[in-house]
Order: structure tokens, then C-alpha cells, then sequence
């Protein structure tokens, strides 16, 4: 799993409306409470801080690494998310990705 670290961008996983925030706000990672507490900054496109909140790692997934300076790829965003699931839902999406195999000729198959 991807481990958050100083400066990435986050991608929200729930709304925080008490900050205006929707689901899918992007911002920073710019201060570690502990293991899984974060402190995020959230900008408008002048760059001024809108939000600077506390956030669990349950709130966010990792989008973009600071120490690579690349994005991270949709595959393993969506294993960040479903690695926060309970293994009953960890089922689920199994089950479903099964599903979804068997319409290959809808959602053709990475090679």
C-alpha cells in the first residue's frame, strides 16, 4: 500500500462540509500527527489556503507522490481504497472486478 508522506496530494474519499470541502477535494499533505492523522491544505486556484484540516487516512487516497513526482496510477489508487475497507467489502469488489472480467468485450482486459 502507498504510504502518505510530507507534500503529496490527496484526494478526498468523503465530504467535509464543515470546511466546504466535497468529495474528490484535492490537497497537500503538509504536516504528520501520527501514523494515520494528517494535516491537509486545500487552495483555490490563486494558491490562498481555503482549508487546513485534520484528516484520517480512511478520509483520503494518495493521487500524486511527492518523492517520485508522479501521479499514481488508478490501479493502485483504487487497491489504497479498497486496502480501508472491511474484508466483507474487500469481498465485494472481488467479486465485482470478477464480474466486470467476464464483459470482456465491453471493458476489454489490460494486456
Amino acid at each position: 500500500m502507498i504510504r502518505p508522506a510530507l507534500l503529496d496530494v490527496v484526494e478526498l474519499l468523503v465530504a467535509i462540509p464543515g470546511e466546504n470541502l466535497p468529495l474528490g477535494a484535492q490537497g497537500t499533505l503538509v504536516h504528520q500527527h501520527n501514523h494515520d492523522e494528517f494535516e491537509v491544505e486545500f487552495v483555490d486556484e490563486r494558491g490562498e489556503t481555503i482549508a487546513l484540516c485534520p484528516l484520517n487516512r480512511q478520509q483520503f487516497v494518495v493521487v500524486w507522490q511527492a518523492s517520485t513526482e508522479t501521479a499514481v496510477s488508478i490501479p493502485d489508487q483504487i487497491a489504497q481504497v479498497v486496502d480501508l475497507l472491511p474484508s466483507t467489502a474487500r469481498n465485494e469488489v472481488l467479486d465485482f472486478a470478477r464480474f466486470l472480467s467476464t464483459r470482456q468485450t465491453s471493458y476489454p482486459l489490460a494486456a
